[in-house]
């Protein structure tokens, strides 16, 4: 049987941008996919700090050192320009990965 464990968390992050008319996605600069073992496309639940909603969605790869975090499409609904989120990723892992696994969690500091 496999479980379901974190595995990536990008945390201390606010939102630097919305955009409705696209068709859904969360925008994140590529150096805090990098750090954070994130990859394009990858399935990622944001939560917002400010309003406690949470959503699931996918990756888009933003401009490196931009600090790009930007809601897309109706996602874009679900929080506002310096709101504080959280992007998390999961592992599903066999019994045998298990005890070895330990989620990569960066903490990019904006307060």
């Amino acid at each position: 049987m496999h479980r379901m464990f974190l595995n990536s968390k990008l945390r201390d992050v606010r939102i630097t941008g919305v955009n409705l008319e696209y068709e859904g996605s969360i925008t994140i600069d590529e150096a805090y996919l990098e750090r954070a073992g994130i990859l394009p496309d990858e399935e990622v639940h944001v939560l917002n700090v400010n309003t406690g909603v949470r959503l699931t969605t996918y990756v888009i790869k933003g401009e490196r050192g931009s600090g790009i975090m930007e809601l897309n499409g109706p996602a874009a609904r679900l929080g506002m320009v310096g709101d504080r989120i959280m992007v998390l990723t999961y592992a599903m892992l066999s019994p045998e990965e298990i005890a070895g696994h330990k989620p990569t969690i960066i903490s990019v500091g904006v307060k």
